[in-house]
């Protein structure tokens, strides 16, 4: 199985953005799925093996420069690439993994730089003779590429901080459990959001069920059949994320004064549920352990033959958090005429989408130049205002 780290060494993680189906087996770096010509002309496809320098947790310049192949590379039909072929024969470099060839061939400067130069090096001698054939022969599959449980908190690896250069970056946000209490609106496209970063755990407090309202304010399409079986909003949840993020614990439970010390331990809380006095004891809870929140809400009603309001996201911390009681309402619903507003799926994600973007300002993962607690965004305006700075 891969052992792939989220933050892998640099040559690595350019053979993964690239697209190149990377594992790493018994000490030794595996391609997958590199197209070959065989004997009788066809396409077929191989495993390239190559011995992996490490020096400490990242690679150092490969030694030796030559590799196994699973197959016998062909430049014609009939006839093999003698100039890169070193020995043929049947051998097992690693358990499970039977090769057919051993194979040489060096940069002009005699020792190639790093593990990227090398594997593209040899692929490209490979695969040529197969693009001949098949102009669609490729190692760069961008296939997905399954990890361990205990290396990754994704099922499968993050291509996308890799092809984008930020996987360092985004192991900022791999510091502790987080928590996002209300799944109803804003809090499912938190987790959506939240779920594509390496957070190693995201923990689920709600206790209603996901009824059909729900499915048309919430990321993805739930189908009948899922909304017939009327799960919990967290079990429906946490399924339907797990598929690509580990550790998504469900909580089907209500989060007030009986069941609040559940949030120990966190790292960082989303609340997202509706104005009531619960909030209130939610955030004074959660600033007096020290354990930094993000709160969401908004209003809308009918305004001049049309729907206008504000959407909110209040940053509280330890140190800061003068603001909560001038920012946040912690009426009962029930007595506000304005807080029995509709959400909408746009709005509930624009909601959400500021929530996360502040806790990665927080963690450093974004620029934060303004350090602001309190931001709105009002609808008929379109006007996106920060206040509340940090002291």
């Amino acid at each position: 199985m891969s052992r792939l780290r989220e933050s892998p060494s640099a040559d690595l993680a350019r053979l993964m953005a690239d697209g190149y189906e990377v594992s790493i087996r018994h000490g030794h770096l595996v391609i997958s799925n590199v197209p070959y010509l065989t004997a009788n002309g066809e396409v077929s496809v191989g495993e390239v093996l190559s011995e992996l320098n490490l020096a400490g947790e990242t690679t150092a310049p490969p030694e030796p420069h030559t590799v196994y192949f699973t197959g016998v590379p062909h430049k014609a039909p009939g006839v093999p690439m003698h100039e890169v072929i070193a020995m043929l024969g049947t051998q097992e470099p690693i358990p499970g993994l039977i090769s057919n060839s051993y194979l040489s061939t060096k940069p002009a400067s005699g020792r190639y730089a790093d593990y990227y130069e090398k594997i593209s090096q040899y692929v490209r001698v490979i695969v040529g003779p197969a693009r001949a054939v098949d102009p669609r022969a490729t190692a760069r599959t961008f296939r997905p590429i399954e990890t361990d449980e205990d290396e990754s908190p994704f099922v499968y690896l993050d291509s996308a901080s890799a092809r984008a250069g930020i996987s360092t970056l985004s192991m900022r946000l791999a510091t502790g459990p987080v928590g996002i209490v209300g799944l109803g609106g804003s809090g499912s496209y938190i987790l959506d959001l939240v779920s594509k970063t390496p957070v190693p755990e995201i923990h689920l407090w709600d206790p209603d069920d996901f009824l059909t309202h729900n499915a048309f304010r919430a990321p993805g399409a739930a189908t009948l059949g899922q909304l017939n079986k009327r799960q919990t909003k967290v079990e429906y949840f946490a399924s339907q994320y797990s598929a690509m993020h580990r550790g998504i614990i469900a909580h089907p439970q209500m989060i007030d004064a009986s069941t609040i010390e559940h949030l120990s331990g966190l790292d960082f809380v989303f609340v997202a549920i509706d104005t009531s006095p619960v909030k209130q004891e939610i955030i004074q809870w959660l600033t007096q352990q020290g354990i930094p929140l993000i709160d969401v809400g908004m209003g809308v009603s009918r305004q001049r033959d049309a729907l206008g309001g504000i959407v909110r996201t209040t940053t509280v911390t330890q140190e800061n958090n003068a603001h909560v009681e001038r920012r946040i309402s912690f009426t009962d619903e029930r007595e506000d005429e304005y807080e029995r507003n509709i959400q909408l799926a746009d709005l509930n994600a624009l909601n959400a989408t500021l929530a996360v973007i502040k806790w990665k300002k927080l963690k450093g993962f974004y620029r934060d130049d303004v350090n602001e607690l309190h931001t709105t965004y009002t609808i008929a305006s379109g006007q996106l205002i920060h206040s509340e700075r940090t002291q």
